[in-house]
This record gives C-alpha cells, sequence and structure tokens, in this order.
C-alpha cells in the first residue's frame, strides 16, 4: 500500500512538472511557419444565415491578410444551396465580395442550385463565375490538394 500511495504521488508531480512546463512553452508559441511557396484553400457557403456569411467573408480577408500568407494564398469560394444569397444582387455583401475578388478570390455559384431553385443568373451578380457543382468542386479541389475550409 506504501508503494502504491508513493506511486501515486510520482505521477503526480510528473504531471504537475509537465502541465508547468507546457503552461510555459505555450507563452512563446507563434504558430505554424508558411514554409511552402503556395498554398490553395477553398471556403464554401451553404447556408443562408447572414452571419454565417459575414464571418466566412471575414475569415477569408483574415487569412488574405495573414502575415505568414499574404502574397502566397489563393482562395476560391464557392455558394450552393443555400449560400447563393450572398451572390443576390439584392443582398448586401456587393461591396465585400468585390474587395475579396480585388485581392484575387475566385468566387463561384453552383449551376445545380440555381436551375433547382430557379434563380435567374441575372438575379446574381455579374462578377461570379460558376460550377456545374458545388459538391463536386469541393471534391475536385480537395483532390489537387487544396485545404477546404467551412467557417
Amino acid at each position: 500500500m506504501k508503494n502504491l500511495l508513493k506511486y501515486f504521488i510520482i505521477i503526480l508531480a510528473v504531471a504537475a512538472v509537465k502541465t508547468a512546463s507546457a503552461q510555459t512553452s505555450n507563452a512563446d508559441f507563434k504558430g505554424a511557419t508558411a514554409s511552402l511557396q503556395h498554398y490553395k484553400a477553398l471556403y464554401f457557403v451553404d447556408d443562408t444565415a447572414s452571419a454565417k456569411i459575414g464571418m466566412t467573408l471575414r475569415n477569408i480577408n483574415n487569412a488574405l491578410e495573414d502575415p505568414r500568407l499574404k502574397g502566397k494564398v489563393e482562395i476560391e469560394l464557392v455558394a450552393f444551396a443555400g449560400g447563393y444569397t450572398m451572390f443576390l444582387k439584392s443582398g448586401k455583401y456587393e461591396s465585400m465580395l468585390l474587395g475579396l475578388q480585388k485581392k484575387g478570390v475566385i468566387l463561384a455559384e453552383c449551376e445545380n442550385t440555381i436551375r433547382e431553385r430557379k434563380i435567374e443568373k441575372a438575379a446574381l451578380f455579374d462578377f461570379i463565375g460558376y460550377v456545374p457543382s458545388g459538391n463536386g468542386e469541393i471534391i475536385i479541389r480537395g483532390n489537387e490538394g487544396w485545404t477546404i475550409v467551412h467557417p
């Protein structure tokens, strides 16, 4: 019983030391180093929620402005399902989308969605592109090595 108690105390002491050293080393942590020449990310929106769309657009801008990735990242934004609302001319995202496009972001809408929901292309921004299928774009880009991001 004494030996068991002794081992238990030793285990607790080791755990305390590991926890303390982990806490001190986190203070110096600066994140990953962007050692590659080029990065590719595909973001997608499939939700009509304004908060979700706004968050996705801000996340893309944050990635573009990250000093580790600045000038090294290629981004595509694909909308499908409810995400088409982001590209509606009657919506509130035009300036944010144009700002991202100026920074090189590819903007694309799923043709399946607009066909199934009977949405006229004239109701969507003229500056966006189209893909046959949002899911197909995710599958293809993912297999080409793009990072898939769905905030």
